[in-house]
């Protein structure tokens, strides 16, 4: 599940691809909430057609609104949600932004907090083979890592940390299969 990894500049851009699975997840949230909405909008029609009075259906229809908008917003937010990491050499910091159709929240770092990219292994027991290999920006102890990109193979994901790596001027070091610290 690589990254796309794009260079201009000054500024490196790396964007998980969107997650599919997701996406289906977000299908049955948008078709129920969009049908119990779609209720809504023919029972207004009717009412203010004349074929009945809104006064009456006024309750049923802020119920059946509400219900519809808390099913379909998670349905949104499954279906548009994107994560990305700006590394922006020039002003020395590390935007990591996390959007959700228009709405954008970014988290801004410097990137001198960072000395190291890591290559660690997700998903390994002592019986089964690690099942993803994530690559991630770190600093000394106590620093909040920022994943950059997940890979299925040991090799893609060390190419990955080294070609970043010579782009920031920053080592990058293969923790696979090491025991992580005890804090």
């Amino acid at each position: 599940m690589a990254g796309a990894m794009t260079v201009d500049g000054n500024l490196i851009r790396v964007e998980w691809p969107g997650q599919w699975i997701a996406r289906i997840l977000s299908l049955p949230f948008l078709a129920a909430g969009s049908y119990l909405l779609w209720n809504v909008a023919l029972g207004v029609h009717n009412d203010l057609a004349g074929f009945g009075r809104l006064a009456d259906d006024l309750v049923p229809i802020l119920v059946f609104s509400g219900i519809g908008l808390v099913i379909v917003i998670p349905g949104l937010w499954l279906a548009t949600y994107r994560y990305f990491v700006e590394l922006n050499k020039l002003m020395s910091e590390v935007v990591v932004i996390r959007a959700c159709g228009p709405l954008r929240v970014r988290s801004r770092r410097k990137l001198t907090e960072f000395s190291f990219l890591s290559v660690t292994d997700q998903g390994a027991t002592d019986e089964d083979p690690p099942s993803t290999f994530d690559v991630a920006l770190c600093g000394r102890r106590g620093i909040q890592p920022v994943a950059l990109s997940s890979f299925n193979t040991r090799d893609e994901a060390n190419a990955f940390a080294q070609e970043i790596g010579r782009a920031l001027k920053l080592p990058a070091r293969d923790y696979v299969g090491t025991e992580p610290d005890a804090d």
